[in-house]
């Protein structure tokens, strides 16, 4: 039987109940919420599954050593008390990443330093020679957490973010990040159970998110590696086999999803996107402005993500808010809409009610994510005919928007030198398994929220090793090597 140990799966503020229910369908153990994670228990195949199948985790962290220390002497001590040579050898290389929230370690740089030094001190008393430091791809990665005096160091068993999907080919300016995205979609309840809509698409991250949602379709599928693939106990069989119950586990969607924007520049961008994920066949993206949106033939649901007037704007931003409303409230009659916005005065000027309110972190910016129910007559019918305008989720939800800050300016922006996707979760105690919602936020450090997967990183997927399958009519002719999947996407993202 295959040992279980704690593990971690970091997100972004907002997100952490709707990645542990993610986690529990996983079957994950003593799903624990945190502040910007959630802690559970798994063996080898769960931290593979987790990095694979998420879609809306940032990292996989593996838990190695909780210690505590007043001193940077006190890291170097219990650092150097591990024996390396279980996880590292002369000829690998190594890096270390650290967050730190204390009085005492004011320089997250300086524990990285100090962590190293104890390494490479024991590989040189040990062996006369030491592993080389290697930043940008390292055969193993370390990752240490400091609150107060309390440390805690972990295995990065992701690498590169897992927001970093790889699907893209091109990016628009300011694009939404793919975990953002996945748990906008997840927050509103949706399963590919009618048509999806965003009417303002960009370059198709929602679409796309939408379309892997609707197909049951794992995240990492497009990506090429992750750092759990380099570590001395890898299981590339089981990994494979994980690989290959995720494809067996995909449907055929039951619902067609429709993107929408007003530059063509958006919109080629977003088809190249499209296609190279292979979903072409479920996906359609045309031109057109929000305010020719005509009421759709089929049951939907609008999930967008609006100018805000920060990183984009429109050269009548207040306007294109009302327009929003206007169409929703004329042309969307008897569906629901969400939209993501920044600004009260956007909100607004959309001049509806919304029936849910929950906050999001976009990037460095505090948002909302609000939800309209475009329901005939007045509210009053349409509860008294059995209508429901908050399920007893979006209630939860709602409840807990008191994690973030109280008597805060409206939409405040964070922090822009700190990352929201380092996480904070000094106040989390580890080893109590019993399920709790987030801390309190009050007091807390905020952050920058993820890189923006800007441009280059996706792979381009048009050349051989293509998943365009379902627009290709390609045939799959049974299962996969490891070796085939290693070498399905054999473009390197140019980071």
């Amino acid at each position: 039987m295959e040992q279980t140990f704690e593990i971690i799966a970091k997100t972004f503020m907002g997100l952490e109940p709707v990645l542990a229910k993610e986690l529990t369908r996983l079957g994950a153990n003593d799903v624990t919420i945190g502040r910007r994670m959630v802690s559970f228990t798994g063996d080898k195949e769960m931290l593979y599954r987790a990095n694979f199948q998420l879609h809306t985790a940032i990292k996989i962290l593996k838990p190695i050593k909780h210690f505590k220390a007043r001193s940077a002497d006190d890291v170097y001590d219990e650092i150097k008390k591990i024996d390396w040579t279980t996880y590292l050898g002369n000829d690998k290389t190594f890096a270390v990443d650290a967050v730190v929230f204390s009085e005492e370690f004011r320089h997250s740089k300086f524990v990285s330093y100090k962590v190293k030094d104890a390494i490479v001190d024991q590989f040189r008393e040990k062996t006369g020679n030491r592993p080389n430091i290697s930043i940008s791809n390292p055969d193993l990665r370390l990752h240490v957490h400091i609150a107060d005096d309390r440390c805690t160091l972990c295995l990065d068993s992701s690498g590169e973010s897992l927001h970093r999907r790889g699907y893209r080919q091109e990016t628009m300016e300011a694009p939404l990040n793919e975990v953002l995205a996945a748990g906008m979609i997840l927050l509103t309840g949706w399963q590919g159970d009618c048509d999806f809509i965003d009417p303002m698409c960009g370059s198709g991250t929602l679409l796309i998110e939408a379309a892997l949602i609707a197909h049951n379709m794992a995240p990492g599928l497009f990506r090429k590696e992750y750092a759990f693939e380099k570590w001395a106990d890898f299981d590339a069989d089981l990994f494979d086999r994980i690989y290959n119950d995720c494809e067996d586990n995909e449907r055929e969607a039951k619902c067609h999803i429709y993107g929408y924007d007003i530059d063509m520049k958006a919109v080629n961008t977003a088809r190249r996107n499209v296609q190279a994920a292979g979903l072409s066949s479920t996906i359609t993206i045309e031109q057109q402005d929000f305010k020719l949106f005509k009421q759709p033939q089929n049951k939907s649901i609008i999930v967008t993500n609006p100018p805000y007037g920060e990183r984009i704007s429109t050269p009548d931003l207040l306007g294109t808010y009302k327009m929003i409303g206007e169409r929703l409230k004329h042309e969307f009659t008897g569906n629901d809409a969400w939209i993501l916005s920044y600004r009260e005065e956007c909100f607004d000027q959309i001049g509806l009610k919304p029936s849910i309110k929950i906050p999001l972190y976009n990037g460095s910016l505090e948002c909302e994510f609000r939800k309209y129910q475009m329901f005939d007559g007045k509210m009053k019918v349409f509860r008294s005919e059995g209508g429901e305008v908050k399920s007893d989720e979006e209630k939860r939800l709602m409840a807990e928007k008191h994690r973030f800050k109280k008597h805060r300016e409206f939409k405040q922006r964070l922090d822009e030198q700190e990352q929201n996707e380092e996480g904070d979760i000094r106040s989390f105690t580890f080893h109590r398994h019993d399920i709790k919602g987030s801390r309190d936020f009050k007091g807390s450090r905020d952050f920058k929220g993820s890189r923006n997967s800007d441009s280059k990183g996706g792979r381009d997927f048009k050349a051989k090793g293509s998943r365009n399958f379902r627009d290709k009519g390609f045939e799959r002719g049974g299962k996969r090597s490891f070796d085939k999947r290693k070498n399905r996407f054999d473009h390197d993202d140019e980071d």
